[in-house]
């Protein structure tokens, strides 16, 4: 198997552990405030990761130095911010609102590609985000009614996540994985634990009652070891392999998975317009997979341009 095709069914299936553990996250954040059940969560995946590069990869410490340091502390600021962004926007927006303005880094991702590292996408790429961008829109938008403060945040949250997918493609091919991984995810624990401090009642973080719950416990380990270590450390990986606007586009795929997922676990129903949205979103990710002459628009389009050569 080419290593940009394993690559991208490796990020999505990252993307599909993001998609199942929604509904395990949004039942934890009742019992533990966001900011507190980030910073565990984090800190336990570095943890995790930190025992895995001391036992089995510990010649990569020796190239431990400022540059791949402010590399990762620079992704994990990134990464924090679209978490940060994203809770706080939700306080005053509605979770389908935010699901398609999270979704809207498919769009910036090609964009900042092109401003900050003179990289264009393919046609089909750009077929394959308007198509997915269409069925995001169909699949979460269900009050378009007006925009608020917290849609701005959530758009700031749409930034940096954009962001933490351009640079994990800069950084990615240039420093060890599992070193840089460690540093984003201890940047992200680090900044989750100041800010829960801050903002939040940090005590009970420390409460036995609510951190050994049934809903706070199971979402803490599957999300820690998942959906964080493993996923993070997957993505920094095999992102070097493929292009930053494939990635944002195989990540529009999780609000389709949290969609499933939530059918079958939560009773959550699915319209008719989700279900197109879901269909549009896959069919934008194989559009982004095909060659250009596979797409008829664009074959027409090349055979004539040929023609008149």
């Amino acid at each position: 198997m080419k290593k940009p095709l394993f690559a991208d069914l490796s990020l999505l299936f990252v993307t599909i552990i993001w998609g199942t553990t929604f509904v395990l996250v949004q039942n934890a954040i009742d019992f533990l405030e966001p900011f507190s059940f980030n910073g565990i969560r984090f800190l336990s995946a570095a943890i995790l990761l930190i025992l895995c590069l001391i036992l089995f990869e510990k010649k990569q410490l020796k190239q431990l130095d400022v540059k791949i340091i402010l590399s990762g502390s620079f992704l994990g600021f990134w990464l924090f911010l679209g978490y940060a962004t994203q809770t706080i926007g939700l306080l005053t927006t509605t979770s389908s609102k935010a699901g398609f303005i999270t979704g809207l880094n498919v769009v910036l991702v090609p964009l900042f590609s092109m401003i900050l590292l003179k990289l264009f996408p393919s046609r089909n790429a750009l077929f394959g985000v308007l198509t997915a961008t269409i069925g995001l829109f169909l699949l979460t938008m269900t009050d378009v009614i007006s925009l608020n403060q917290g849609d701005g945040f959530v758009f700031i949250c749409a930034i940096s996540f954009a962001l933490q997918i351009i640079f994990t493609g800069k950084f990615s091919s240039k420093y060890p994985t599992l070193l840089l991984t460690v540093i984003q995810i201890t940047t992200v624990a680090i900044l989750s634990i100041l800010s829960s401090f801050l903002f939040e009642d940090w005590k009970k973080s420390f409460n036995p009652d609510i951190l050994l719950s049934q809903d706070v416990l199971i979402a803490l380990v599957i999300t820690s070891i998942f959906a964080t270590a493993m996923a993070f450390l997957i993505q920094t990986n095999f992102q070097k392999y493929t292009s930053a606007t494939r990635v944002a586009l195989i990540f529009t795929m999780e609000p389709v998975v949290a969609a499933i997922t939530g059918y079958f676990w939560a009773n959550e129903r699915l319209s008719y317009s989700a279900l197109i949205g879901c269909f549009l979103i896959f069919a934008g990710m194989i559009f982004a997979e095909l060659p250009v002459n596979k797409i008829p628009l664009f074959s027409k389009n090349k055979t004539l341009k040929d023609n008149a050569l």
